[in-house]
């Protein structure tokens, strides 16, 4: 069986990123991804597509992203159920594995990716044996 997504496209509002109880950081944002198509009046629509990034992947996302950055995310596709005022509700997110900035932030920035020595996935240390 697999469970994975790749997704590119624009962060559609800054990440908010919040910290458990025990202290783990989690970030939560938006991509919109266009679809390959146009709809019957020409315009191009897009898919608006929740995801989530944890723990040090979590944290530099929320260093690193802004609205409208570029973006590859590479994740699986959780489906999660709550209870919100005596109803059952469903959520689709993406939990990100890798996150991957495909521009330069508009900021002025040079370097997109995250300062060295920085691990994206979190808690895998910086040099590998392979």
């Amino acid at each position: 069986m697999l469970n994975r997504i790749l997704l590119i496209g624009r962060a559609t509002r800054d990440p908010e990123v919040r910290y458990t109880n025990s202290g783990t950081p989690v970030a939560n944002f938006t991509l919109a991804v266009d679809r390959p198509f146009q709809n019957q009046q020409g315009q191009k629509e897009a898919d608006f597509i929740d995801c989530v990034a944890w723990r040090k992947l979590g944290e530099n996302v929320g260093n690193h992203v802004k609205k409208g950055r570029l973006l590859a995310v590479e994740g699986r596709l959780e489906i999660r159920t709550y209870e919100k005022d005596g109803q059952r509700r469903r959520v689709a997110e993406v939990v990100a594995d890798n996150v991957r900035f495909l521009d330069k932030p508009k900021d002025g920035g040079t370097n997109p990716e995250p300062p060295a020595g920085e691990n994206q996935y979190g808690d895998l240390p910086d040099e590998l044996p392979f």
